[in-house]
């Protein structure tokens, strides 16, 4: 799929280890990734969009081929928009391929041109996910093995809420 540009939405809240790992992964497949950091106003975000979109641009400030933009609105919007090729979308367990699934098809249904491609990350973040993350932090719990040392070093700084 070289020559193609993937979209990457998702919260990044906060950016974990295993969405590192997803957009290496991402990047070896296609020439340019577009981690694009949704305002998420329904999930309760511990961080804002500002810092979110901060420490995702630290976190992957190393890979050339990857550019970190925000977005506020529905994703097949941001599809179109940013006129990408796919958007790439993590699964860790069965759970996952259900939402997923039903999201994909909705906006397939929304833009037949919508195309999504799921990808699995490293055995070793099978289980991570940035709910379970935010919940440790919040509960004075180390995150420092399950996030970027940037997103650790950043949040050690304050106090969980």
């Amino acid at each position: 799929m070289k020559g193609k540009t993937a979209l990457y939405p998702g919260t990044f809240d906060p950016i974990t280890n295993g969405h590192v790992d997803l957009v290496k992964r991402v990047s070896k497949i296609f020439d340019k990734v577009i981690v694009a950091v949704a305002a998420g106003v329904h999930k309760s975000p511990l961080l804002d969009l500002d810092q979110r979109h901060q420490l995702v641009k630290e976190a992957l400030g190393g890979m050339k081929s990857v550019e970190v933009v925000t977005f506020d609105g529905l994703l097949v919007e941001e599809f179109k928009q940013r006129r990408v090729s796919v958007v790439i979308r993590g699964l860790r367990a069965v759970s996952d391929f259900e939402y997923e699934l039903m999201i994909a098809l909705m906006n397939r249904k929304l833009d037949p041109d919508f195309e999504t491609v799921f990808l699995m990350p490293d055995e070793k973040y099978i289980y991570l996910h940035s709910s379970l993350v935010k919940e440790i932090y919040r509960l004075g719990g180390n995150i420092e093995c399950l996030v970027p040392k940037v997103v650790f070093e950043r949040l050690s700084q304050w106090n969980p809420s």
